[in-house]
This record gives structure tokens, sequence and C-alpha cells, in this order.
């Protein structure tokens, strides 16, 4: 196991299998010493754990938890690209998208679940610049969808 599958581990955590693209697109590409994830929902075993609007059906506490499966499962498209999570050595950015009830307003503390997890992952190099945008709908009417671009050697 490398430092980061431990570090993972330690939190009780786990880097799933790679999800399979709902479209015409990779997981993951690499150009020059950036990968970039594909967006992320927040599949468990293959399945959505909640659909629909966060702040109606979907609570800003679970939404949050998911977008932590969001890392996870973009950590496992970037691990498969570039072989292992220890050849990061920067998050660069996260990108988090929130299907949001129209009165809903709390996009940055949904997405919170991604950041923070990245930094009890990678500690001070996990500190990134972040964008949490909420849009009308999320494929498959999930409520959450995370990208990453991270740094590695």
């Amino acid at each position: 196991m490398s430092k980061l599958d431990d570090r993972i581990a330690e939190l009780g955590l786990d880097i799933p299998e790679v999800a399979r693209p709902a479209g015409s697109y990779v997981p993951a590409v690499v150009s020059g010493n950036l990968v970039f994830t594909s967006g992320q929902l927040p599949f468990v075993a293959g399945a959505l754990p909640a659909t629909g609007k966060v702040g109606a059906a979907v609570s800003p506490e679970d939404a949050r938890d998911y977008a932590a499966t969001c890392v996870l499962n973009a950590l496992a498209a970037a691990k498969s690209a570039i072989g292992s999570l220890d050849r990061v050595t920067r998050v660069v950015k996260v990108v988090g998208f929130v299907a949001s009830d129209p009165s809903f307003t709390g996009q940055p503390g949904v997405i919170n679940g991604a950041s923070d997890l990245l930094g009890e992952i990678f500690g001070d190099a996990g500190v990134h610049a972040r964008s949490a945008v909420g849009v009308a709908v999320l494929p498959l009417d999930s409520p959450v969808e995370v990208e990453l671009i991270l740094e590695f050697a």
C-alpha cells in the first residue's frame, strides 16, 4: 500500500474502483504534470445513495457527505491515470456542482465536504482553489458532482 492509501485507510475510507463513465469520455486525462478528472458522482458500489435537489429531497448535511464520496471517486480516477496517489504534490482546483432547490444557497457548505476531505488526506498539499456552483439538475438526478485538478510528479 502507498502512504496515501494508508492515510485514507486511517480515516476509515478506501479508494473505490473507478466508476464507469456514463457517456463518451474517460474518467481522467493527464496533461503535463496535471491530472484532470471528469466530474464524479457519489456512487457507492455502483449506485447513487440519494437523488434529488439539495434543500428539498436531500439535506445539506447528507449532500456534504456525498461531496466527500465524489472526492474518493475522483481520486480513484486520478490514481488510474497516474498509478499512485503518492505522486500527487498538490490539489490545484476543486469544482463542485450542487443540484439545488431554487431557494437553496448553501452550495459552499456542501462542497466543503469535498474540500475538508482533501485537506484530511493531503494536508497542506490539499489546500486548493475552488468553485461551488448551484445547478438545476445533474446527471442521473445526482445531488452533487465534483471534479479535481491535481498536480503530480
